[in-house]
């Protein structure tokens, strides 16, 4: 059987510089394009998008023509707002063509909810360190109850090992994860976490002793694996959508810390001078996180997939080849369909190797590792132990951690401003290893300033830390994105 006879619609059209109708022939090859009408729908001949460059290949879906399968291979054409198909017989014979249409629709589900997608992300960036952000900002009674054991330290050097190995396993199996299951157990796993330092303290009744910190550093722990399971998904899973909700959810992450230190503050005003005054901000500290994170668990579960800006980018990570996204589809109520084009033309769809992958971005990779090698290395355990006694009293460790959070909150959202955002990839790796000057101007200015300097030092080390982290992480996805 012959594939079926295409209509020629026979009216001239110019698009930009696409050439259509007539003047066809005379066209440049990177120009020809051809009206065609096959049952009712428009489609435009196009050339071999092997022969141009300048054709981005965007996903394929079955098509049937009368009773004969076809592929349809779809092309982005750059230099305009168009989607272009290649057609392919199943059988054997293809012919070339593209379909132009409308893409008012396409935009509006691009755009629809984007306002109440950034927002539920900062929520969710949030709750990925709300809980974390609380044993730390709370440092001040577990230095109290727990003075010879040094808990900033411990806590922070038992939080790192279990983020990082988490993070490894999923990373090495990222390909065959579900990334629904995955976030809503960690979600689960900070609410439960936060829940477990309130059950600790109540059965150790505040107590001192090696078996109530030990307690605390299997929480810390939990919260490390955590901390592994939701942030490098989430931040996978939004890459594959717009960067707004990427710099969204880390300017979350930052917010944490600024909201954590802004509780500290009322509760440690509130119950300074009461008896026991410690412990209880402390619990009812606790106590918030634990709702906080049981909301980012509903929110992920019932009104982030049904949101259509996420739906639309979840379809399309789909139809492009993702394997990770179909529980989350089927959350939004979307029937995920098999990818033809994955099935009929599997290079089209074959997914970087994470070797690969890490050799193109080695120094994405390099610069997120050195930014917060530096700022552990700072805070928060030296901010809490080695900076000395001032005017501030008890209060001075908490301004610096507010600080801290505040500026790095700030310069999570400086990025907004295309003047200042850093996209130079030697740029960002520059800035990142210059900021190492900030070890030994924290330790003079420990030994030998005033308070006013640290605390000054302190709003540079976090605007920094924010600013160059949403700058990489919005940088790196976009050399393996269509256009958006």
């Amino acid at each position: 059987m012959e594939p079926p006879q295409l209509t020629c619609t026979h009216r001239p059209q110019q698009l930009g510089n696409m050439r259509m109708g007539s003047d066809f022939r005379d066209a440049p090859a990177q120009q020809r394009f051809f009206a065609l009408v096959l049952n009712g729908c428009l489609f435009v001949l196009q050339p071999n998008p092997c022969e141009c460059p300048q054709f981005s290949k965007v996903h394929g879906s079955k098509l049937n023509i009368h009773g004969i399968p076809y592929v349809t291979l779809c092309y982005q054409f750059d230099s305009c707002r168009s989607s272009h198909a290649c057609v392919i017989d199943l059988q054997g014979r293809h012919s070339e063509l593209g379909m132009e249409y409308d893409d008012e629709d396409t935009g509006a589900a691009k755009t629809q909810g984007k306002s109440w997608g950034i927002f539920i992300c900062w929520l969710l960036g949030n709750g990925c360190l709300f809980g974390f952000n609380g044993m730390l900002t709370i440092e001040d009674y577990y230095t109290y109850i727990f003075p010879k054991y040094h808990p900033t330290r411990i806590i922070t050097l038992t939080y790192q090992p279990f983020v990082l190995a988490t993070t490894a396993i999923f990373t090495y199996h990222e390909a065959k994860v579900n990334t629904r299951l995955r976030n809503l157990a960690g979600y689960m796993l900070f609410f439960l976490s936060s829940f477990g330092v309130i059950i600790l303290d109540v059965l150790s009744s505040g107590g001192s002793g090696i078996g109530p910190f030990v307690g605390l550093c299997i929480i810390a722990a939990a919260f490390g694996i955590a901390d592994g399971h939701v942030q490098g998904g989430m931040t996978g899973d939004l890459s594959l959508m717009c960067a707004e909700f990427v710099q969204s959810f880390f300017a979350g992450i930052a917010a944490s810390g600024a909201i954590t230190s802004a509780l500290r503050f009322f509760t440690k005003a509130v119950f300074e001078n009461s008896r026991d005054g410690l412990r209880k901000g402390a619990m009812l500290f606790s106590s918030i996180s634990c709702f906080f994170e049981l909301l980012c668990v509903l929110l992920y579960a019932f009104i982030f997939p049904k949101l259509p800006i996420v739906k639309f980018y979840r379809s399309r990570a789909a139809s492009e080849g993702s394997l990770t996204v179909t529980a989350d589809l089927a959350a939004g109520g979307i029937k995920s369909q098999p990818n033809a084009l994955a099935e009929e033309a599997p290079a089209h769809t074959e997914r970087l190797s994470n070797k690969q992958l890490l050799h193109q971005n080695m120094d994405y990779a390099l610069d997120i590792f050195l930014i917060y090698i530096l700022t552990l290395s700072i805070f928060p355990g030296f901010l809490a132990e080695d900076t000395g006694s001032h005017s501030l009293g008890s209060w001075y460790v908490l301004v610096l951690i507010a600080s801290f959070n505040v500026s790095d909150l700030i310069g999570r959202y400086l990025p907004l401003i295309e003047h200042i955002k850093l996209t130079s990839r030697k740029g960002l790796l520059l800035a990142v290893i210059s900021r190492f000057l900030l070890i030994p101007a924290f330790y003079f200015t420990a030994k030998y300033g005033y308070q006013g300097w640290m605390i000054m030092l302190t709003l540079f080390l976090g605007l920094s830390n924010g600013h160059l982290t949403v700058c990489v992480l919005t940088e790196a996805p976009k050399g393996y994105k269509v256009g958006v």
